[in-house]
């Protein structure tokens, strides 16, 4: 990964063809925190629908990568509250509990 600018409208669609990992959109400079989120809010859904298709058998083995995105999203927002968020299969955090104070 450069230093360079992203097309963050492709990076917001597929995070993962444009950061090889999660702390890549971290690091990235030319990157607000917002975005930072918001494409890691993005990934970490995509590696949920990934998480429970390997857990249904329906995957050729493809690691996951939900552990490091919500290990990045938490360094970016202080953490979430888990708890209290919707009871779905997909384990799915509420937009507030990702948000800076």
């Amino acid at each position: 990964m450069t230093d360079d600018p992203i097309d963050f409208e492709a990076a917001k669609l597929d995070p993962s063809a444009v950061f090889s990992i999660p702390e890549a959109v971290l690091t990235h400079p030319s990157l607000s925190d917002e975005q930072k989120i918001e494409l890691l809010r993005r990934w970490e859904y995509d590696a949920s629908e990934l998480a429970v298709a390997e857990e249904e058998g329906m995957t050729g083995g493809e690691s996951s990568m939900l552990g490091r995105v919500l290990r990045a999203l938490e360094s970016l927002t202080g953490g979430f509250d888990t708890e209290h968020s919707p009871p779905t299969k997909l384990g799915g955090l509420s937009r507030k509990d990702v948000q800076q104070d």
